[in-house]
Formats: C-alpha cells, sequence, structure tokens
C-alpha cells in the first residue's frame, strides 16, 4: 500500500446514522463534522429510500470539498453512481472479490472483521485495503454486536500490515484508550452525529491523531 492512500485512511473515520438527524440536516451535520477533522465518512443508510442517491451524491461533494474520503456501506452499486471512493463490506454482502471486479483498483474496500483476526488476515490477503474490529465497548447502533477488546486490537497491530479501524461504542471519552492500542482509525458514529456540536466533538477525537 502506498504512503498516500495509508495516510488517507488514518485519524477519525465519522460514520453516519440515519436515525440521528432530520434527512434535510444531514449534509450540515456531516459538513460539521468535516471541519472538526474527519478524515474519512461512510455513508451508512441500509434503508430503500429514494433519497439515498441525492445524498450520497451530497456528501460526496462535501468530502471531496473538504479533501476527505468517501465510503459507502454495503451498497457497491450506489458507490459506483455516486463516484464514491470506495464500499465498506460486512460477512452478509458482496465478497471483497466481486467488489473489486465491479471498482476496480483504485477503489477503498475495507471489510468487517468483528472480533475474527482470522477473517483480518485473509481479507488482507484478499487486496482489501483496511479492516475492521467491533465493538469495541457497548455500542447503542448495534447493541448485539460481538465485543473486539482493545488487546485484540494491539495484537491485530502486531500482525497485520494494512490500515486497521476500530469501531463500536467509541466516544470522544474513550477514544484516547483506542488510539492508544496503535490502530490507523476509529470508526465514531453517535460520538460524533448524536451529540449538539458535530465539529467541537469531531476535533476532540482527531486531534488524537496528532500526538
Amino acid at each position: 500500500m502506498s504512503a498516500e492512500r495509508r495516510r488517507a485512511l488514518h485519524g477519525l473515520y465519522a460514520l453516519t446514522d440515519s436515525g440521528l438527524q432530520r434527512p434535510q440536516d444531514l449534509p450540515t451535520r456531516v459538513e460539521a463534522v468535516l471541519s472538526g477533522g474527519a478524515h474519512l465518512l461512510q455513508y451508512r443508510d441500509k434503508s430503500a429510500r429514494p433519497q439515498r442517491r441525492q445524498e450520497a451524491l451530497q456528501l460526496a461533494a462535501l468530502c471531496r470539498a473538504y479533501g476527505a474520503v468517501f465510503i459507502v456501506n454495503d451498497d457497491v452499486e450506489l458507490a459506483v453512481t455516486v463516484a464514491a471512493d470506495g464500499v465498506h463490506l460486512g460477512r452478509d454482502d458482496l465478497s471483497l472479490s466481486a467488489a473489486r471486479a465491479r471498482l476496480g483498483p483504485a477503489a477503498i474496500i475495507g471489510i468487517s472483521c468483528y472480533n475474527e483476526l482470522g477473517r483480518a488476515r485473509a481479507a488482507a490477503a484478499g487486496g482489501a485495503d483496511y479492516v475492521a474490529f467491533g465493538s469495541v465497548f457497548p455500542s447503542p447502533t448495534k447493541p448485539r454486536a460481538v465485543h473486539a477488546p482493545l488487546e485484540l486490537l494491539a495484537a491485530a497491530r502486531e500482525v497485520l500490515s494494512l490500515p486497521i479501524v476500530a469501531i463500536g461504542g467509541i466516544t470522544p471519552d474513550n477514544a484516547r484508550r483506542v488510539v492508544a492500542t496503535g490502530v490507523d482509525a476509529v470508526a465514531v458514529v453517535r460520538g460524533v452525529f448524536g451529540v449538539p456540536d458535530p465539529a467541537s466533538a469531531a476535533r476532540r477525537v482527531a486531534c488524537l491523531f496528532d500526538d
């Protein structure tokens, strides 16, 4: 992986949640998070709302304006349609190889690895650009998610060379403990989008990667 791509996959990785604001407020809140220092943004909306395409186009444009990476969750075809930088795939989504064939070699493809180091090794061998472990802490977004302890993140850092993302229950108050494991990025949902001042919350997390 090039040094440029590794730098892009570093820092605060903000994930949207359609339940945390009115649809019309999403672009404003995303811009606030980007202004606070998010380096990556994932558009995460598993609904069938027809507005998804327009929302994704708006967020893609905001990410370009702020020099941030724009990722679409699950939906490879939507990623193609809005010219996203890549996709994030879970266990039940399109395979890594099929997504790569559809998106091409330049696309960023991230893989959810839950608490499975073996799955992360397989993703790395298959050409993933980053792997994500979680839930690090209890998460209201996914209350039934498996637990991926801080010790697992540190162990993964010892054996994996590609970027590692931590996700699940991460907030400005506990993010420092996660960053200390050596992960490249922390994915935050409610910790930035579920608070009154998203820009300030984003800044508190983003600055941890400047230490």
